[in-house]
């Protein structure tokens, strides 16, 4: 993936932000949305797509367009920078490929133990059982 190519290839739309407020937030358009269109970009090889197309679906529109929206801070410009370091951390964990699970088996040592304390156990029980009396 390349930062620089992924980040120019952002299309961002201000718009107002909702809930409570006041004159500001009526009069300002603060929130930022960003739409990123993994199909078309040229920042991601065909691997890095389809990655992405599987790990952040749930994300993407049927046009497979990522949207992501900010309106954390009163100024656009900083919700700007918060939406694309959001998207940068997004697309990180979307192209992360996860480590081969390796078999192990346990340590003769270990079974030992366990075998050990599985026996002290069952004996303690055995103890609490009432006496034979015949």
């Amino acid at each position: 993936m390349h930062k620089t190519i992924a980040i120019q290839e952002l299309d961002f739309k201000a718009v107002r932000s909702g809930g409570a407020g006041g004159q500001h937030v009526n009069k300002v358009s603060t929130k930022v949305e960003l739409s990123f269109n993994i199909e078309k970009s040229k920042a991601l090889s065909a691997n890095e797509k389809e990655r992405c197309y599987q790990k952040l679906g749930s994300k993407l529109t049927k046009e497979n367009i990522l949207l992501l929206s900010c309106d954390e801070t009163r100024s656009q410009h900083r919700n700007k920078d918060l939406v694309i370091k959001r998207f940068l951390e997004t697309l990180r964990t979307g192209l992360r490929v996860p480590k081969k699970r390796r078999k192990t088996k346990p340590k003769k040592s270990a079974i030992e133990k366990r075998l050990k304390s599985k026996k002290k156990n069952a004996e303690k029980k055995a103890r609490r059982q009432p006496p034979d009396m015949r």
